[in-house]
């Protein structure tokens, strides 16, 4: 029982004495903003009183300390009493003259003082009464205590957005206005439960928590906050007036960045906020620069594939050497506008690029929707490949399928935008052909063969309106589709060749 009661004492004396150097400070700030140098002498009697305080509660109310004899606790009063006979003086002095001439709220400062002074000698009066007549008890000598390590004041203040968690109306007053004057954004939480619902709005930097706390104390928040990926990158200062060493570990050891003893010395106070924050600052800018190389990389790689097919782009990340393949079958597919550059010169430049885009995106559709590979545009003109760069059984029916399409794209926009547009279709299955990436800066993907050259003579002698192929193609192809035989044209560089025109698709599709 007697080790509970210097537990309790010990505890308990802390509140107080943290209430009398916090409002202390704040006052002696006040009087210097007021421009009163006259109650600076009395403030500072005050301040120096409270912190005198604390050498016999370490001394004395130590659990693990030696027994505390009669005597012993005959010296604690006194050397209790004394400084608090002190701080309730001065501060009932300093009350009568606010009272005539001082902001209100100076006046309820000193009331504070006067009041945790008395309420911490009515403490005092209580349990020692109660130490000095139950029986002692021993242990061992406790030969370090957790050491509050002082840190350099970081030049400038870091601003930031802090929750100050603490059960006790006046100590969160306390450090929520010292904060405040400090040039931080500052909201408050009566206990664990409201703070975590707080965390939750995701944009407080930094937690100042309290550990003895009803409802749910500062480790049941620090134990939530870990596994809570959102909460957990939010830094967490303990304050406490638990001096044990074991509580401190416990803390820190379930995430806290750092732990303070109540009553803390401001200066120490500010330095660690501003390192905690500085660090969190630095987190956060790492995390912002691994996402935005996340989203570099991701752009990066989407311009890749508006250049190249999927599976080249990756080879071509995988090994940096040359891409080249041989396709043993492939359908070519070329295209060109009927009288578009003519009609350019009709209409505004915007205009032209406009329809030009619409058109294309139409087509791009189309290719992703088939399966098929766009090779390039040139001005007006469009190609695109089945069976690359992945083998297919099916490259004809694919780029049939594309032919047809394009023609109703063209169609629908024509009738839409009253402009007079028409196309012109080749196509050419057949084989080989050879496929790669040329260049390094700007990469293209691109096929070499008499296929293509053949498709491509195949859009350029043909009708407009019309999709012709070779014979090759219609071999593939008549089993599913229609055609007109258009009979031997001459084709440049080639010779006579049998061409058809396919006109749609068989009635049983």
């Amino acid at each position: 029982m007697r080790d509970e009661l210097l537990d309790d004492l010990r505890h308990e004396l802390r509140t107080p004495i943290n209430h009398i150097v916090g409002y202390a400070e704040l006052l002696l700030e006040q009087a210097a903003d007021l421009q009163r140098p006259e109650l600076v002498p009395d403030l500072q009697r005050i301040h120096s009183a409270g912190k005198q305080l604390l050498k016999p509660i370490a001394d004395h109310l130590d659990a693990a300390h030696v027994q505390l004899t009669a005597t012993d606790v005959d010296h604690l009063s006194l050397e209790l009493r004394t400084p608090l006979t002190t701080i309730i003086g001065y501060a009932e002095l300093l009350a009568d003259g606010a009272e005539t001439d001082l902001p209100d709220g100076f006046l309820a400062d000193v009331r504070r003082i006067r009041d945790a002074g008395t309420q911490l000698l009515g403490l005092v009066n209580a349990t020692l009464g109660v130490l000095a007549t139950h029986p002692t008890s021993t242990g061992a000598v406790r030969t370090e205590t957790f050491p509050a390590v002082a840190e350099p004041t970081p030049s400038g203040t870091v601003s930031g957005h802090l929750l100050v968690v603490d059960d006790n109306a006046a100590n969160r007053d306390i450090l929520s206005r010292r904060l405040t004057r400090l040039g931080y954004t500052v909201s408050c939480a009566e206990n664990g439960r409201v703070a975590l619902e707080r965390l939750q709005r995701g944009d407080v930097d930094l937690v100042l928590l309290d550990v003895m706390m009803p409802e749910m104390d500062g480790f049941d928040v620090l134990a939530r906050r870990r596994h809570d990926a959102q909460l957990s990158e939010v830094p967490i200062i303990v304050l406490s007036a638990q001096d044990e060493l074991e509580s401190a570990v416990r803390c820190i050891e379930l995430g806290a960045e750092d732990y303070l003893l109540k009553p803390y010395e401001s200066v120490l106070l500010r330095a660690r906020i501003g390192a905690s924050l500085e660090r969190k600052q630095l987190r956060d800018r790492e995390k912002e620069y691994v996402r935005l190389l996340a989203w570099e990389r991701e752009r990066s790689e989407r311009l890749l594939l508006n250049m190249l097919p999927e599976p080249i782009a990756a080879r071509l990340k995988d090994a940096h050497r040359v891409i080249a393949d041989t396709l043993a079958e492939v359908s070519v597919l070329f295209a060109d506008l009927v009288g578009f550059t003519q009609l350019s010169v009709r209409v505004s430049p915007q205009a032209m690029v406009g329809m030009l885009n619409r058109i294309f995106s139409a087509f791009d559709d189309l290719a992703e929707q088939h399966g098929l590979e766009k090779i390039k545009t040139i001005g007006d003109g469009y190609e695109v490949i089945a069976g690359a760069p992945l083998p297919r059984q099916d490259h004809a029916e694919a780029v049939a399928e594309m032919a047809l399409g394009m023609q109703a794209v063209i169609r629908a926009l024509s009738q839409e935008s009253g402009w007079p547009l028409d196309i012109r279709i080749g196509i050419d299955s057949g084989g080989p052909v050879v496929a790669g990436v040329i260049g390094q800066k700007k990469y293209v993907y691109e096929v070499w063969g008499d296929c293509v050259n053949t498709a491509s003579r195949m859009e350029s002698h043909g009708l407009a309106g019309c999709i012709q192929v070779t014979a090759a193609a219609y071999e593939r192809l008549r089993g599913r589709y229609t055609f007109t035989e258009r009979g031997a044209i001459e084709v440049k560089s080639i010779g006579t060749m049998s061409t058809y025109l396919l006109t749609g698709r068989r009635a049983f599709q």
